[in-house]
């Protein structure tokens, strides 16, 4: 319940300010929260258990351990989560591979939204011409920002398993 309330809550806040700025209505834009955030969250925690299947066995401390030790590159500090490390690194992995066409799909919207944006700024109102010059830019930060992100995570996920699996050896030797 939490994992898809802070997954879906960003999203359909994020989107539910963009229709209040474009339209000015209050009301879209709480149906817009309404129908985005539930559909987001469950989709993502759905995601998210299907990734990494074995957190649903970890307390949410140790949940929280591995995934930051995964994420950082750093080793988890207990060898007992050593597995699990192995194991969210091996969801990231398969997240990341299923996401391929992700850039793609954002590079279509992004020259959509630069056509969008384009009509509105000499046809629309001003309100409408500077929320999809914002869209527009969203989708910049979106291209640019996350194939970084990403790669660092994956690699950082390499070195965290690479020590996991050390750590593995280490137990099962002494």
């Amino acid at each position: 319940m939490l994992r898809g309330l802070s997954i879906g809550l960003p999203v359909g806040v994020l989107f539910g300010a963009l229709v209040l700025a474009e339209s000015g209505s209050g009301l879209g834009a709480a149906l817009v929260v309404l129908v985005l955030s539930p559909f987001y969250g469950i989709r993502g925690a759905r995601r998210m258990s299907r990734a990494w299947p074995g957190a649903k066995g970890l307390a949410p401390a140790d949940r929280g351990a591995v995934v930051r030790a995964t994420r950082c590159g750093e080793d988890v500090g207990e060898a007992r989560l050593a597995s699990a490390v192995l194991e969210y690194g091996g969801g990231l992995r398969s997240a990341s591979e299923q996401g391929r066409l992700f850039p793609w799909v954002v590079l279509l919207f992004s020259v959509l939204a630069v056509a969008l944006a384009l009509s509105d700024t000499f046809t629309g109102s001003t309100r409408q011409a500077l929320v999809s010059w914002l869209v527009v830019a969203l989708f910049l930060l979106e291209l640019t920002w996350w194939p970084r992100k990403q790669a660092r995570v994956m690699a950082n996920a390499q070195r965290a398993e690479r020590l996991a699996r050390q750590s593995l050896r280490e137990r099962s030797l002494g």
